[in-house]
């Protein structure tokens, strides 16, 4: 399971950025943005590394699950009667 995060980022061209930037610039300031795009980075950091966690932990539930059943077998010979 491979997905990209923010995927939706995807389908945006120069013209769609800038103009988000301008309007980010407009509501925001010049002197916060830096601190409100290093906000966005944690923000996304935190996000690839809970998404990553629970990846793993089902992952490995997985794994369990499949070792943790006993396969049952019959017995040689059961099935052919003499």
């Amino acid at each position: 399971m491979n997905m990209t995060p923010l995927a939706f980022l995807q389908n945006l061209n120069t013209p769609e950025i800038i103009m988000i930037g301008a309007v980010v610039l407009l509501f925001f300031g010049a002197k916060r943005m830096p601190e409100l795009f290093k906000s966005f980075g944690k923000s996304v950091r935190e996000f690839k590394k809970a998404t990553s966690g629970i990846e793993d932990d089902i992952r490995t539930a997985m794994d369990v699950d499949v070792e943790s059943k006993p396969v049952k077998r019959k017995p040689l010979g059961s099935d052919t009667e003499v």
